[in-house]
């Protein structure tokens, strides 16, 4: 699947937001938006986190800082703050475009028969 990359417009209501959002550190922007584009990526191509491509970061790293906005809420509230911008609305994810992962398919599980003694 191709990159994603933020055009600077859709970037800077992003950085406004999340500037604003008191969980949130931001530490060095283009850092910060590589992120944002690695969860982009994964969202879109329903790739598991270590396909990640190397160009947005390590993908535990990756992993672990969105597992921690999620846990803070901040993604959902991102999706409030941009859910009404035309410019962004190519952006928002819900489950209707996100693939979900081969296990996740309802197969039964396998499990191993214990053998009475």
């Amino acid at each position: 699947m191709s990159t994603i990359s933020l055009k600077n417009e859709q970037w800077i209501k992003i950085l406004n937001f999340l500037q604003a959002c008191p969980h949130v550190y931001v530490g060095q922007e283009e850092l910060c938006r590589r992120f944002i584009e690695a969860v982009l990526w994964i969202a879109r191509s329903g790739a598991q986190w270590r396909l990640l491509p190397e160009k947005y970061g390590r993908w535990n790293s990756v992993y672990k800082r969105f597992v921690r906005w999620c846990d803070q809420g901040v993604w959902h509230k991102l999706h409030q703050h941009v859910a009404d911008d035309p410019d962004l609305e190519h952006l928002i994810l819900d489950s209707t475009i996100v693939r979900a992962h081969p296990c996740a398919a309802g197969a039964q599980k396998k499990t191993a028969k214990l053998s009475k003694p």
